[in-house]
């Protein structure tokens, strides 16, 4: 907005301006032509008036009147322009209309108000000495009759006030009703862009979710399943080697859990290298909304039917004998104190079954506790820490010998534990393979390294792995104790 009005780049209304003039919309340029026709004939008639009344020609007061109405055409523009000349005709007796809008428009526009008042006074001072010496003279004229001396002042002050507070008036209630609303839709706009900047937040958001939920549902299930599956397949093979009474069968039969072992196996890491990738659920689409709940299901069943058998072998491979009737055969159900046992989760104090049931499978297995309390047992030490720390030990541990099984069968593990202020540390290393033993067959998805460090660095811990210098291989974790309970 320049000193004079013009508005740079929008309408008095400001409306932008689209074209090569000021004008909005079409409607807006017909009215405003209308007006300033209007207003070009009201002041060519009261210019010939005034003209015959100063004793001019009147085609002088014609040509006054038809040069100032029109201006009405650039009031959305400059709307000062159309007040001053208003106010310059005002001793003329013309431009009625012209003032009256003039008035309206300047103060609906985003003219300074200061400007605004002060055209507004000039209009009323204008008007108030105009009217005044008119009726000076009419009172003059007539000299029977002798008005009181203040009703000629008070009749052209109120006659100024008339014409010009209410354009003035409703000009400023327009102005300001119309930047509400615009406010109010640029607040309107910026919330809906706000809200689409939260949507599209919440959708990373749950997308980031459903990744961490398909990786942790993966992470699970290869630690509760993968493990017992391997020593199902390592106690085939050793009843493979080993038997002796009609050993026909007992070969077929191990023969027959080893290979169901290894397709499991393969099986489960093909459906963890689809939940670890984000284009495997985009192929999967809306059908697989529920397969985490479903999967952690079958994950919980799975790990607590594995535990009921590796506490029992020989009924493990009774069992997997006597369902040979393909893939249909239908899978016990477990008990529901089983499952909700596995739900909660395996802690320190179960390290010594852990380690156990690798020795059962013909691994020579030294499990070491360090910094353990005077008269506590040397296996774990109950629930002295928060069950994510003890779960996250217990998995470094249970896929660690899963690795030496998979990787170095017969070779000799330590399994070392120890309790130190303020943080706990695990650490699983074995010696090289021994060359007589005999492979399983295992296959290897290379998700177990990858589990466990997820699961360390997730609660502030540092996890390192690699081979050591006599050919084996050392796993090593070291967690907080700052969420230890008494």
């Amino acid at each position: 907005m320049t000193a004079t009005g013009a508005s740079e780049g929008v309408g008095a209304r400001g409306a932008p301006v689209s074209g090569p003039w000021w004008w909005a919309r079409r409607r807006s340029a017909v009215l405003d032509v209308v007006l300033a026709a209007a207003s070009a004939v009201e002041c060519a008639f009261e210019g010939a008036r005034f003209a015959s009344g100063a004793q001019l020609p009147e085609l002088v007061g014609v040509l006054l009147g038809l040069l100032a109405g029109p201006v009405l055409l650039v009031r959305r523009r400059w709307p000062v322009v159309v007040v001053l000349v208003s106010i310059a005709v005002i001793p003329a007796e013309m431009g009625g209309l012209l003032s009256t809008v003039g008035l309206y428009t300047l103060a609906a526009s985003d003219v300074p108000r200061r400007i605004t008042g002060v055209l507004a006074g000039m209009t009323v001072v204008g008007t108030l000495v105009t009217t005044f010496l008119s009726l000076r003279q009419d009172v003059l004229a007539q000299e029977d009759f002798q008005p009181p001396m203040w009703l000629l002042p008070a009749m052209s002050l109120a006659l100024g006030l008339v014409l010009t507070a209410p354009p003035v008036l409703w000009g400023l209630y327009v102005g300001a009703r119309r930047r509400l609303v615009e406010s109010l839709r640029e607040r309107a706009d910026g919330l809906e862009r706000e809200l689409s900047l939260l949507a599209d937040r919440a959708e990373e958001r749950a997308e980031w979710a459903r990744n961490e939920e398909r990786t942790r549902i993966a992470r699970e299930m290869h630690d509760v399943v993968a493990h017992r599956v391997s020593l199902m397949v390592v106690h085939a093979a050793a009843l493979q080697a080993v038997a002796l009474k009609d050993p026909e069968k007992a070969s077929k039969n191990a023969g027959l859990v080893g290979d169901m072992g290894r397709q499991a196996l393969t099986e489960l890491r093909e459906m963890l290298g689809v939940l670890r990738t984000a284009d495997g659920a985009a192929v999967r689409g809306a059908a697989a909304s529920g397969a985490p709940e479903r999967l952690a299901a079958v994950a919980s069943r799975a790990g607590a039917q594995a535990t009921v058998q590796a506490r029992s072998p020989e009924a493990s491979v009774v069992a997997e004998s006597a369902g040979d009737g393909g893939p249909e055969g239908g899978a016990p159900v477990p008990a529901p104190a089983a499952a909700e046992a596995d739900s909660e989760g395996p802690y320190l104090a179960e390290l010594g079954d852990l380690v156990g049931q690798s020795r059962a499978a013909g691994m020579v297995v030294e499990l070491t506790v360090d910094g353990v309390a005077e008269g506590e047992p040397a296996a774990a030490a109950g629930q002295r820490y928060a069950p994510p720390v003890e779960r996250t030990v217990y998995r470094v541990v249970q896929e660690a010998l899963t690795n030496v099984h998979k990787h170095a069968p017969g070779a000799r593990a330590r399994v070392r534990l120890a309790h130190r202020e303020g943080e706990l540390a695990v650490q699983v290393e074995n010696g090289p393979c021994e060359g007589g033993a005999a492979d399983a067959g295992l296959p290897s998805g290379g998700n177990g390294l990858v589990g466990m460090r997820e699961r360390v660095t997730a609660l502030g811990g540092a996890f390192v792995s690699g081979p050591t210098e006599a050919g084996g291989f050392r796993v090593s974790a070291v967690l907080p104790a700052a969420s230890a309970v008494s």
